[in-house]
């Protein structure tokens, strides 16, 4: 098998995204995969202090994964990182399952958030 060049890399079609059914809200909504410069951002804004005070910061965290991952029909966000608290008063069972999706899609696991509390 041959290397891929810079090219080959650049030109890959990698961001797979879901339809998830909401039926709270609905209908249905399209979850992505995030860049990694996009996820890099995701998990910096989920950590709250440097070094031993660091602490992964929960509060929200469902909302605010849908608000990065949830995208129209031409894979543009539709919502802001600011939208995530309203977001976020929506329904907990739509939220979960947006959630789960975007978790699996983008290889989340609970081991990346202790990472992401440790470093």
């Amino acid at each position: 098998m041959a290397l891929l060049t810079g090219k080959q890399i650049l030109g890959a079609v990698d961001l797979p995204l879901e339809t998830v059914q909401v039926p709270e809200w609905g209908g249905e909504v399209a979850v992505t995969t995030m860049t990694g410069a996009q996820r890099d951002a995701w998990e910096s804004a989920n950590v709250s202090g440097t070094g031993r005070n660091a602490r992964v910061v929960m509060a929200n965290i469902r909302a605010r994964l849908a608000a990065a991952t949830i995208v129209d029909e031409n894979g543009k966000r539709v919502f802001t990182d600011k939208d995530a608290e309203a977001l976020g008063k929506k329904s907990a069972a739509a939220l979960d399952r947006v959630f789960a999706v975007a978790v699996r899609l983008n290889g989340l696991s609970e081991k990346d958030i202790e990472d992401l509390a440790g470093n």
